[in-house]
């Protein structure tokens, strides 16, 4: 197996979240540990799926199998991404609102999906991460 078709996406994972966690403090201007997670500017999820897609189309060609297989799951993510999850946080917040009198009721997390500008984000950052280990690992 050609290696960096495993340490592309584990490369991208590592280097968005410490991207993600410097932006989302500054925008708060203070440390976000709270932020960590789900949401935030650049997409995660969509940085990861992308250099996988970037990655197999430097390497196999547009029109290889796989290649059709990587970009209907980037779609899938991203759509999942925009949508559901947001209207996950939506109701999470209608939730919190209900039962904030309530004592006992676990605060839930209202930051769940992404924007276009955070997918966007993570698109870009994915597909600039594809092609700078493509080029240090070569066609391995």
């Amino acid at each position: 197996m050609d290696i960096a078709y495993l340490v592309t996406p584990l490369i991208t994972w590592i280097t968005v979240g410490p991207i993600k966690f410097l932006i989302n403090s500054a925008k708060a201007r203070k440390w976000a540990f709270n932020l960590v997670g789900n949401g935030g500017f650049p997409s995660n999820h969509s940085a990861v799926v992308s250099s996988m897609a970037t990655l197999i189309a430097l390497r196999e060609g547009i029109g290889h199998p796989a290649f059709g297989v990587a970009v209907t799951l980037c779609f899938i993510v991203i759509i999942d991404a925009n949508s559901l999850r947001q209207h996950v946080g939506k109701q999470a917040a209608a939730i919190n609102r209900l039962a904030k009198d309530d004592g006992g009721h676990k605060w839930l997390r209202e930051r769940m999906g992404h924007t276009l500008v955070e997918i966007g984000g993570g698109l870009c950052t994915g597909i600039a991460i594809a092609h700078l280990i493509n080029a240090i690992f070569g066609r391995g």
